[in-house]
């Protein structure tokens, strides 16, 4: 709930800062260092969100619906395969309905669930090794799916992570809308 706050914090100052720079230019004097100010937070916004995921053309609600639903059927299909393949994942579960993936690796392991969200154009990804992600959908390359705050693609840290469950290797390169 802390980090809540803290994100929500730090989205609400950015929001100010950037919304309405000239009234925060006429109430304080040192108008020098509010840019200085200003001009810092926007490099680290930018720096830390861009990884060519701002530079993407914006994608329409059809194509993303049909990019969604391509991304998460092969995800479910490669989840299937790698739970029949692996003896580690006895009495794993993988279900897939309504735009909502729920892998559920064992009592040992945890549940992956992996949904869309159609308002925000992202897909959201809640995992018992690394915890919440919002992935956003960069066109370029026949699409993939990119978390903004660090710029690793949903299916490296998919293959990152599985990899050390199974103890095997796996490939979610080969899933749809890939760039691992």
């Amino acid at each position: 709930m802390l980090k809540n706050i803290v994100r929500s914090s730090r989205w609400f100052v950015c929001k100010q800062i950037f919304s309405r720079p000239h009234l925060i230019v006429r109430q304080y004097s040192h108008v020098t260092k509010l840019e200085s100010v200003n001009n810092h937070f926007h490099l680290r916004l930018f720096s830390a969100s861009n990884n060519n995921a701002d530079s993407s053309t914006p994608v329409n609600p059809p194509d993303f619906e049909d990019v969604c639903n391509e991304t998460l059927e092969s995800l479910c299909d490669y989840f299937e395969e790698l739970v029949e393949k692996s003896s580690k994942l006895n009495g794993a579960d993988v279900t897939y309905s309504d735009g909502v993936l729920t892998v559920f690796l064992g009592p040992n392991y945890g549940t992956y669930v992996i949904n869309r969200q159609t308002p925000n154009k992202q897909i959201w990804l809640s995992s018992p090794v690394s915890g919440p992600k919002r992935y956003d959908l960069v066109s370029d390359n026949g699409g993939y799916w990119v978390y903004k705050h660090d710029g690793v693609t949903l299916h490296k840290l998919l293959q990152d992570e599985i990899s050390k469950i199974v103890e095997n290797k796996v490939e979610f390169n080969n899933c749809a809308h890939s760039l691992v």
